[in-house]
Protein backbone atom coordinates (compact mmCIF):
# COMPACT_ATOMS: atom_id res chain seq x y z
CA UNK A 1 0.00 0.00 0.00
CA UNK A 2 1.48 3.99 -1.31
CA UNK A 3 2.44 5.49 2.14
CA UNK A 4 0.38 8.64 2.64
CA UNK A 5 2.44 11.32 2.55
CA UNK A 6 0.14 13.65 4.69
CA UNK A 7 -0.42 10.70 7.02
CA UNK A 8 2.98 10.42 6.98
CA UNK A 9 3.48 14.15 8.38
CA UNK A 10 0.66 14.16 10.50
CA UNK A 11 2.14 11.05 12.87
CA UNK A 12 5.55 12.65 12.73
CA UNK A 13 4.22 15.85 13.79
CA UNK A 14 1.95 14.69 16.81
CA UNK A 15 5.27 12.47 17.87
CA UNK A 16 7.01 15.57 18.17
CA UNK A 17 4.72 17.73 19.64
CA UNK A 18 4.31 14.26 22.17
CA UNK A 19 8.18 14.48 22.48
CA UNK A 20 8.49 18.30 23.25
CA UNK A 21 5.71 17.67 25.92
CA UNK A 22 7.32 15.14 28.08
CA UNK A 23 10.46 17.35 27.86
CA UNK A 24 8.87 19.67 29.34
CA UNK A 25 7.91 17.27 32.02
CA UNK A 26 10.85 15.94 32.68
CA UNK A 27 12.42 19.23 33.36
CA UNK A 28 10.02 20.55 35.80
CA UNK A 29 6.29 21.07 36.03
CA UNK A 30 4.63 22.86 33.65
CA UNK A 31 1.02 24.18 33.74
CA UNK A 32 -1.03 23.53 30.78
CA UNK A 33 -0.88 26.84 29.54
CA UNK A 34 2.62 26.26 29.17
CA UNK A 35 2.39 22.86 27.50
CA UNK A 36 -0.33 24.54 25.14
CA UNK A 37 1.57 27.05 23.95
CA UNK A 38 4.93 25.23 23.15
CA UNK A 39 3.27 22.75 21.30
CA UNK A 40 1.20 24.91 19.18
CA UNK A 41 4.61 27.13 18.44
CA UNK A 42 6.21 23.58 17.22
CA UNK A 43 3.09 22.40 15.28
CA UNK A 44 3.07 25.83 13.71
CA UNK A 45 6.50 26.62 12.80
CA UNK A 46 6.74 22.67 11.04
CA UNK A 47 3.11 23.13 9.01
CA UNK A 48 4.97 26.28 7.38
CA UNK A 49 7.64 24.66 6.88
CA UNK A 50 6.50 21.71 5.50
CA UNK A 51 3.18 22.83 4.37
CA UNK A 52 3.71 26.51 3.39
CA UNK A 53 0.41 26.80 1.27
CA UNK A 54 -1.99 25.25 3.78
CA UNK A 55 -4.07 26.93 6.41
CA UNK A 56 -4.43 26.01 10.10
CA UNK A 57 -7.06 25.72 12.39
CA UNK A 58 -5.90 25.35 15.80
CA UNK A 59 -7.15 25.82 19.68
CA UNK A 60 -4.27 27.98 20.18
CA UNK A 61 -4.10 30.78 17.35
CA UNK A 62 -6.10 33.41 16.28
CA UNK A 63 -9.01 32.13 13.65
CA UNK A 64 -8.02 33.49 10.28
CA UNK A 65 -11.11 33.35 8.12
CA UNK A 66 -9.29 33.16 4.93
CA UNK A 67 -9.14 28.87 5.48
CA UNK A 68 -12.84 28.70 4.73
CA UNK A 69 -11.47 29.37 1.07
CA UNK A 70 -8.75 26.98 1.35
CA UNK A 71 -8.50 23.71 -0.21
CA UNK A 72 -6.42 22.24 2.77
CA UNK A 73 -6.63 23.06 6.43
CA UNK A 74 -4.70 21.35 9.04
CA UNK A 75 -7.09 21.25 12.41
CA UNK A 76 -4.74 21.14 15.63
CA UNK A 77 -5.13 20.29 19.55
CA UNK A 78 -1.49 20.93 20.51
CA UNK A 79 -2.47 19.67 23.77
CA UNK A 80 -5.83 18.03 24.46
CA UNK A 81 -6.27 17.83 27.81
CA UNK A 82 -3.95 20.31 29.74
CA UNK A 83 -5.64 19.83 33.04
CA UNK A 84 -4.40 15.95 32.80
CA UNK A 85 -0.82 17.47 31.84
CA UNK A 86 -0.14 19.21 34.22
CA UNK A 87 -1.16 16.93 36.92
CA UNK A 88 0.39 13.97 38.99
CA UNK A 89 -1.65 11.23 40.10
CA UNK A 90 -2.05 9.70 43.61
CA UNK A 91 1.27 7.14 42.91
CA UNK A 92 3.20 10.70 42.01
CA UNK A 93 3.69 9.70 38.49
CA UNK A 94 2.66 11.88 35.75
CA UNK A 95 -0.68 11.41 34.32
CA UNK A 96 -0.90 9.50 31.10
CA UNK A 97 -3.99 10.50 29.60
CA UNK A 98 -3.51 13.34 27.20
CA UNK A 99 -3.18 13.67 24.04
CA UNK A 100 -2.69 15.85 20.35
CA UNK A 101 -4.32 15.74 17.91
CA UNK A 102 -3.60 16.44 14.32
CA UNK A 103 -5.87 16.29 11.22
CA UNK A 104 -6.62 16.93 7.71
CA UNK A 105 -9.18 18.37 5.97
CA UNK A 106 -9.69 18.73 2.01
CA UNK A 107 -12.36 20.80 0.36
CA UNK A 108 -12.05 17.49 -2.02
CA UNK A 109 -12.67 14.86 0.62
CA UNK A 110 -13.40 16.63 4.15
CA UNK A 111 -11.66 14.64 6.85
CA UNK A 112 -9.38 13.26 5.04
CA UNK A 113 -6.69 11.60 7.91
CA UNK A 114 -4.89 12.29 10.77
CA UNK A 115 -3.00 11.25 14.07
CA UNK A 116 -3.40 11.20 18.10
CA UNK A 117 -0.82 11.38 20.08
CA UNK A 118 -0.98 9.87 23.49
CA UNK A 119 2.94 10.74 24.36
CA UNK A 120 2.95 9.23 28.15
CA UNK A 121 2.73 5.99 26.51
CA UNK A 122 4.54 6.54 23.67
CA UNK A 123 1.81 5.59 21.08
CA UNK A 124 0.69 7.51 18.29
CA UNK A 125 -2.87 6.20 16.21
CA UNK A 126 -3.55 6.73 12.79
CA UNK A 127 -6.69 7.25 10.54
CA UNK A 128 -4.53 4.43 8.29
CA UNK A 129 -3.69 1.61 10.80
CA UNK A 130 -5.34 -1.70 9.90
CA UNK A 131 -8.83 -2.09 10.51
CA UNK A 132 -10.37 -3.34 13.73
CA UNK A 133 -11.22 -7.01 14.10
CA UNK A 134 -14.50 -8.11 14.64
CA UNK A 135 -16.54 -7.42 18.10
CA UNK A 136 -17.27 -9.76 20.58
CA UNK A 137 -20.51 -10.73 21.96
CA UNK A 138 -21.17 -7.18 23.38
CA UNK A 139 -22.05 -9.04 26.69
CA UNK A 140 -22.46 -6.79 29.62
CA UNK A 141 -22.74 -3.25 30.63
CA UNK A 142 -22.24 -1.00 27.85
CA UNK A 143 -18.74 0.44 29.02
CA UNK A 144 -18.45 4.70 28.05
CA UNK A 145 -15.61 6.96 28.03
CA UNK A 146 -16.32 10.35 30.44
CA UNK A 147 -14.72 12.82 31.90
CA UNK A 148 -13.24 12.25 34.88
CA UNK A 149 -14.33 15.51 36.11
CA UNK A 150 -17.31 16.63 34.45
CA UNK A 151 -19.71 13.62 32.79
CA UNK A 152 -22.36 15.55 30.27
CA UNK A 153 -25.83 15.10 31.36
CA UNK A 154 -26.64 12.91 28.58
CA UNK A 155 -24.73 9.83 29.72
CA UNK A 156 -26.34 10.10 33.21
CA UNK A 157 -29.76 9.74 30.95
CA UNK A 158 -27.92 6.70 28.96
CA UNK A 159 -27.22 5.13 32.77
CA UNK A 160 -30.79 5.59 33.93
CA UNK A 161 -31.93 3.67 30.64
CA UNK A 162 -29.98 0.92 30.23
CA UNK A 163 -26.74 -1.18 31.91
CA UNK A 164 -23.93 1.52 31.54
CA UNK A 165 -20.43 1.18 33.29
CA UNK A 166 -18.70 4.83 33.12
CA UNK A 167 -14.99 4.55 32.77
CA UNK A 168 -13.67 8.13 33.50
CA UNK A 169 -10.60 9.44 31.85
CA UNK A 170 -8.83 13.01 30.36
CA UNK A 171 -8.84 14.29 26.79
CA UNK A 172 -11.47 13.38 24.31
CA UNK A 173 -8.50 11.71 22.39
CA UNK A 174 -7.61 9.44 25.15
CA UNK A 175 -11.26 8.50 25.02
CA UNK A 176 -11.82 7.84 21.37
CA UNK A 177 -8.18 6.00 21.35
CA UNK A 178 -10.06 3.75 23.76
CA UNK A 179 -13.01 3.08 21.77
CA UNK A 180 -10.33 1.82 18.89
CA UNK A 181 -8.55 -0.55 21.39
CA UNK A 182 -11.33 -2.40 22.54
CA UNK A 183 -10.95 -0.91 26.48
CA UNK A 184 -14.42 0.78 26.02
CA UNK A 185 -17.81 -0.01 24.31
CA UNK A 186 -18.43 4.18 23.33
CA UNK A 187 -17.35 7.73 24.12
CA UNK A 188 -20.56 10.00 23.69
CA UNK A 189 -20.43 13.42 24.29
CA UNK A 190 -23.04 16.27 24.20
CA UNK A 191 -21.01 18.88 27.12
CA UNK A 192 -19.55 21.28 24.30
CA UNK A 193 -16.51 20.46 22.20
CA UNK A 194 -14.93 22.35 19.13
CA UNK A 195 -13.60 21.02 15.77
CA UNK A 196 -10.37 20.25 17.07
CA UNK A 197 -11.29 18.42 20.05
CA UNK A 198 -12.91 15.82 17.82
CA UNK A 199 -10.95 16.00 14.06
CA UNK A 200 -8.40 13.68 14.43
CA UNK A 201 -9.92 11.40 17.00
CA UNK A 202 -12.79 11.03 14.59
CA UNK A 203 -10.55 10.68 11.71
CA UNK A 204 -8.62 7.56 13.15
CA UNK A 205 -11.60 6.13 14.43
CA UNK A 206 -13.71 6.13 10.84
CA UNK A 207 -10.22 5.03 9.48
CA UNK A 208 -10.19 1.78 11.28
CA UNK A 209 -13.44 1.27 10.88
CA UNK A 210 -15.74 2.37 13.58
CA UNK A 211 -18.92 4.73 13.84
CA UNK A 212 -18.50 8.25 14.51
CA UNK A 213 -21.10 11.13 14.11
CA UNK A 214 -23.04 13.85 16.14
CA UNK A 215 -25.58 12.48 18.59
CA UNK A 216 -28.38 12.74 15.76
CA UNK A 217 -26.25 10.40 13.79
CA UNK A 218 -25.28 13.22 11.61
CA UNK A 219 -21.55 13.65 9.71
CA UNK A 220 -19.47 15.68 11.65
CA UNK A 221 -18.59 18.27 9.11
CA UNK A 222 -15.32 20.20 9.79
CA UNK A 223 -13.52 23.76 8.73
CA UNK A 224 -17.07 25.31 9.25
CA UNK A 225 -17.51 29.16 9.82
CA UNK A 226 -17.79 28.47 13.31
CA UNK A 227 -15.37 25.77 14.82
CA UNK A 228 -18.38 24.74 17.88
CA UNK A 229 -18.66 21.10 16.88
CA UNK A 230 -20.83 20.24 20.29
CA UNK A 231 -21.25 16.92 20.47
CA UNK A 232 -20.05 13.29 19.29
CA UNK A 233 -20.54 9.74 19.42
CA UNK A 234 -17.87 6.93 18.54
CA UNK A 235 -18.74 3.46 18.77
CA UNK A 236 -18.23 -0.24 16.89
CA UNK A 237 -21.06 -0.16 13.88
CA UNK A 238 -22.58 -2.77 15.21
CA UNK A 239 -23.75 -1.16 18.49
CA UNK A 240 -24.21 2.11 16.42
CA UNK A 241 -28.05 2.23 15.36
CA UNK A 242 -29.30 1.38 18.53
CA UNK A 243 -26.89 3.88 20.31
CA UNK A 244 -28.63 6.63 18.62
CA UNK A 245 -31.66 5.17 18.43
CA UNK A 246 -31.83 5.44 22.39
CA UNK A 247 -29.97 9.21 22.54
CA UNK A 248 -33.27 10.25 20.18
CA UNK A 249 -35.22 8.83 22.48
CA UNK A 250 -33.77 10.38 25.53
CA UNK A 251 -32.92 13.66 23.84
CA UNK A 252 -36.71 13.62 22.52
CA UNK A 253 -37.88 13.55 26.04
CA UNK A 254 -36.17 15.85 27.40
CA UNK A 255 -37.55 17.83 24.81
CA UNK A 256 -40.89 17.20 25.29
CA UNK A 257 -40.92 17.78 29.15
Amino acid sequence: MPVDPDLELAASLATGAGELLEGLRRRGSPTGTEGDLASNRYLLARLAAERPHDAVLSEESADNPARLEADRVWIIDPLDGSREFAERASDGRWRDDYAVHVALWTRAVGLAGGAVGLPARSLVYRSDDPPLPSPGTGDGPLRIAVSRTRPPGLVRDLADAVPVEFVAMGSAGVKTMAVVTGDVDAYVHAGGQYEWDSAAPAAVALGVGLHASRIDGSPLIYNAASPWLPDLVVCRRDRAASLLALIRTLEGEKWAS
